[in-house]
């Protein structure tokens, strides 16, 4: 890799503070624009717009998707102001280039009963099934992603004022916590955590059976199993909970001001997907206060 390339990823990690994960985006990203220019016999410090026109209709020629291009673009957009910021280019030749329009996909939602009958297969029983059971209470409860729920330290829960502190990058935001959520995780806390960790200066919320911070595929292989155990035709993934949850509290009601800062989206157009699915949940609120309805 470039040096120029590699010393952008640390203007990435130490200045930006960008989560480990979205440092990875840019690194493939970066790193294929590079195999490319290299393949082309181009340089990168001298090509031009057309050349960076060429491989992004060389990506959708390959089959990426309209919101992998979009995302590859703003990559070697961000690249190109480093270069100009750090006087190696004069002129940034993304500029001018249009990223292609992303249309926003309809997220996949559970209903509150399919949410019923997910959350019920857990059995409380032995460890694994006491810790499955307050993972996705807690999942459904707080609507945050897989990789904020893993990066989770049992420092982060306040059970006695019923919140979590959720760290992402340079900032964090506080969730409220219902009540058989905080039920859940106690008994999780008092009567199987203790026991399946190995080393008790072990931080992790959640742990896997060996004791060590649960993984992202950990997470996704418990949610198919009882999503498997519950008979649910629909694809359930952890980021569906994250979905169901915004959507179950717009449709009794939520503001979406609110259910942005809980969800953590920096921008409320991110929040806005979910007002399609608000249309029952109004009717609902509206016949119930409105005098005349």
């Amino acid at each position: 890799m470039d040096k120029k390339i590699k010393l952008f990823l640390e203007f990435l990690q130490k200045d930006k503070k960008l989560s480990n994960n979205t440092l990875q985006s840019y690194k493939r990203d970066i790193s294929h624009y590079e195999s490319y220019i290299n393949e082309e016999n181009l340089q990168y410090l001298k090509v031009t717009k057309e050349d960076i026109e060429k491989y992004l209709t060389n990506l959708k020629d390959s089959g990426r998707r309209t919101s992998t291009i979009s995302r590859n673009l703003a990559s070697i957009r961000s690249f190109y102001q480093y270069l100009v910021r750090t006087k190696k280019i004069k002129e940034d030749p993304t500029e001018g280039i249009q990223s292609p329009k992303v249309e926003k996909r309809i997220p996949n939602v559970l209903t509150s009963q399919e949410v019923e009958l997910l959350l019920e297969q857990p059995k409380a029983v032995d460890l694994k099934g006491i810790r499955d059971k307050a993972m996705l209470e807690f999942a459904y409860a707080t609507g945050m992603r897989v990789t904020e729920i893993i990066n989770l330290n049992v420092e982060d829960l306040n059970l006695k004022e019923g919140f979590v502190t959720c760290k992402n990058a340079n900032k964090q935001r506080n969730i409220p916590l219902g009540a058989i959520s905080i039920n859940a995780l106690k008994d999780y806390l008092k009567k199987a955590r203790p026991y399946i960790i190995k080393n008790e200066n072990e931080k992790s919320l959640f742990v896997n059976i060996n004791g060590k911070r649960l993984t992202r595929q950990g997470f996704w292989k418990i949610v198919k199993y009882y999503k498997e155990q519950a008979h649910i035709e629909k694809d359930i993934t952890p980021h569906v909970l994250r979905h169901s949850f915004a959507t179950h509290l717009l449709q009794n009601g939520a503001d979406l001001k609110a259910i942005q800062v809980m969800l953590g989206h920096s921008d409320i157009s991110s929040t806005q997907v979910y007002m399609q699915f608000q249309d029952e949940g109004l009717k609902n609120i509206y016949k119930k206060a409105h005098p005349r309805a």
